[in-house]
């Protein structure tokens, strides 16, 4: 196949992929349903606190593949969220039940070809990368028939909530403090700020704001590095606020907490953004999967440890 025929073809793969994803996003946030949070909010929800990953291999999945899992498992009420393809199955001593419909997830990332690294090297330049978007076919386990029980489900955190949060926040070395009445992130003195406990109506939430703001710490140059130069009502803060919420929904249901919109007065921004670029959604979720790693790695026992089919470069 020709270069220029390829790579026209990649591109109107991830167009119809971006867009895809955006509209059906975008039509549940006009919805009232957060998708970051609705598979544990609806009461039809049967799944676990848990983020979807691979039964095979038992590592996470990433990026917009979460919310892609997520949603299916809300959709058609699937148990848990445990996910294999169809030769996983089979190699596991199960299968594939005939006639399941199995969900799509992605892997994109970049490549560089032969011929262009053989130019390159003639030329003394540098080769040109070529962004590539591979789909995979994944059924929930239990779409399968013959598999043993451990392979269908997801081990439950063993340990008490709250110790493990504050044992993160201490391990994150973040400058947190506690007092005040409202809970922020500063940039510009890299600290974060929280009313104390007492405060919250639910003392759970002072958890769920914590893991909120420590996710917007994260993006400080010394650690993850994003753009936190948006202005309250800009879209870069719509999206950096996109960021920090589905990355601590992300924490909350690894840690066991039952994960709550935090900022529900964004939803309009939101969908400002995502009616502009349909990049955004691919991007907020790969970067608010990256956070959830980062924070998480800091308990060693709830390290995230490398994903599958995580599409770190989804938006690339």
């Amino acid at each position: 196949m020709p270069r220029h025929v390829r790579k026209a073809r990649i591109g109107t793969d991830r167009t119809n992929f971006y867009e895809d994803i955006t509209r059906k996003i975008i039509a549940e946030l006009e919805a009232g349903c957060v998708p970051w949070v609705q598979p544990w909010k609806t009461a039809a929800a049967r799944a676990p606190l848990a983020l979807p990953q691979n039964a095979a291999t038992r590592r996470r999945y990433g990026g917009i593949n979460i919310l892609i899992l997520l949603g299916a498992a809300v959709e058609r009420g699937f148990s848990g969220q445990s996910w294999l393809t169809f030769r996983q199955a089979l190699s596991l001593g199960g299968c594939v039940r005939k006639g399941e419909r199995g969900t799509t997830v992605v892997y994109a990332d970049r490549f560089v070809p032969a011929e262009d690294m053989k130019r390159a090297s003639t030329a003394g330049d540098e080769a040109q990368a070529i962004p590539f978007l591979k789909r995979f076919t994944v059924f929930n386990t239990d779409q399968c028939d013959g598999l043993s029980a451990d392979v269908s489900s997801i081990a439950p955190s063993p340990h008490m909530v709250e110790p493990q949060v504050e044992a993160l926040i201490r391990a994150t070395g973040i400058d947190f403090r506690i007092g005040g009445n409202r809970a922020f992130y500063c940039p510009a003195k890299d600290y974060v700020q929280v009313p104390p406990p007492a405060a919250f109506f639910e003392p759970i939430n002072w958890y769920r704001t914590a893991l909120h703001e420590l996710a917007h710490a994260s993006g400080h140059s010394s650690r993850l590095n994003r753009d936190l130069s948006g202005g309250y009502g800009t879209k870069r803060y719509a999206f950096e606020e996109m960021v920090a919420e589905i990355s601590s929904s992300f924490c909350c249901a690894s840690l066991g907490i039952v994960p709550t919109v935090r900022h529900a007065d964004y939803i309009g921004s939101w969908l400002e953004v995502l009616r502009e670029d349909n990049r955004a959604i691919v991007r907020a979720a790969s970067q608010a999967s990256k956070v959830a790693d980062y924070l998480l790695g800091f308990l060693p026992d709830l390290a995230a440890g490398s994903t599958t089919l995580a599409a770190d470069h989804e938006a690339a």
